[in-house]
């Protein structure tokens, strides 16, 4: 059933909308982990990535309401939380030896523009070494809305303060109609490839997401790959790719959430489509550890890593651990049968505290 496909894979030649839909249909789970194992030999031969990160959640209180979200809260509202930057400062510090901040959060109603410049400025000046991988495309377009700015000259001026790249959440999934169900008031699919290449034109990299297992079907998660795959091949700014599997607990869509084969086919697929993607990552703290090491057989080369103080997967019932270590990550991809590499931002090996061999 799927040998014309293999063919295809193996002579390197670009899959089209029905060989994704094909793969997402099959029963034959082996075939096609084995033919997105074989392409992810191919960008990154044996070797799997992680860094030592730690995420970094300003606040949860937004203006939006997404159905999806467990994660926000209005002012004033149990569980509503805003970090002072003297906070963030110092849980950065407590984290320390990272070499990278991830910080995304609530679109704050109350926050100026200047607030998240401070804010990037702040851990600069306190970890001058520190990569600040920050602010999400919707994030980026709420900064634009309330400072009355350019899209230009937001993103150059995050960048003059201290941003080094973007994670790219809040693409959810790019169908408008299911976008319309899920996320209402957030910035559309093409409000965040919008911004996204703008980032790129910018020279800021960015990573990019879907949300996947709620409302959308085999051909809206096809589509959402495509535009990416469009776009990619315009700009060549995207670092990773990070399918996120949704998380029912505490949501206004609620739903069972997507079984394990289907986190497994969802990460082959990505990596046979998005053949211009550097890099697949499995987000251990959505999948699960047993989950993210068999996606390292299913065409993933990246774990992501410590992520310490996560917080927006827990409100929506995550069970895995919060924060891992090192060692752990590193065992996890050994058992797996590939090498595993610490890295920098940019997926370079990191030499500083490495573990030894």
């Amino acid at each position: 059933m799927l040998g014309e496909i293999r063919e295809k894979v193996h002579s390197a030649f670009r899959l089209t909308r029905e060989d994704a839909l094909k793969l997402f249909r099959t029963d034959d789970i082996f075939t096609l982990g084995e033919l997105a194992a074989f392409s992810a030999s191919t960008h990154n031969g044996d070797r799997a990535y992680y860094v030592r990160n730690i995420h970094v959640n300003p606040t949860n209180i937004c203006v939006n309401r997404c159905r999806f979200c467990a994660f926000s809260r209005s002012r004033g509202e149990k569980g509503a939380f805003e970090l002072t930057i003297e906070q963030i400062i110092k849980n950065i510090e407590e984290a320390m030896p990272v070499s990278e901040a991830h910080i995304v959060g609530g679109l704050h109603p109350d926050w100026p523009f200047e607030h998240y410049l401070k804010m990037l400025s702040a851990i600069r000046n306190e970890f001058p070494e520190l990569h600040i991988k920050a602010f999400t495309a919707t994030e980026v377009d709420y900064m634009r809305r309330i400072s009355g700015k350019g899209l230009k000259e937001v993103l150059w001026r995050l960048k003059e303060h201290g941003l080094g790249s973007m994670p790219g959440g809040g693409a959810e999934i790019f169908n408008n109609a299911v976008r319309e169900k899920l996320c209402p008031e957030k910035l559309g699919s093409e409000g965040w490839l919008e911004v996204t290449e703008a980032a790129h034109a910018s020279g800021i990299r960015t990573n990019a997401t879907m949300l996947y297992g709620h409302l959308e079907s085999y051909e809206d998660r096809v589509d959402h790959l495509l535009k990416l795959r469009e776009l990619q091949d315009r700009t060549f700014g995207f670092q990773a790719f990070i399918p996120l599997s949704y998380h029912p607990m505490n949501t206004d869509i609620g739903g069972e959430g997507a079984s394990g084969i289907e986190d497994l086919k969802t990460i082959a697929v990505s990596r046979l489509m998005l053949d211009n993607f550097p890099h697949i990552k499995a987000y251990w703290v959505m999948l699960g550890e047993k989950i993210s090491q068999l996606a390292l057989l299913f065409g993933a080369d990246d774990l992501d890593g410590t992520v310490i103080d996560e917080k927006i997967t827990y409100s929506a019932g995550g069970v895995s651990r919060r924060g891992i270590t090192e060692e752990e990550l590193v065992n996890l991809i050994r058992a797996s049968g590939r090498k595993p590499v610490k890295r920098d931002s940019f997926y370079e090996p990191a030499r500083k505290w490495r573990v030894k061999a």
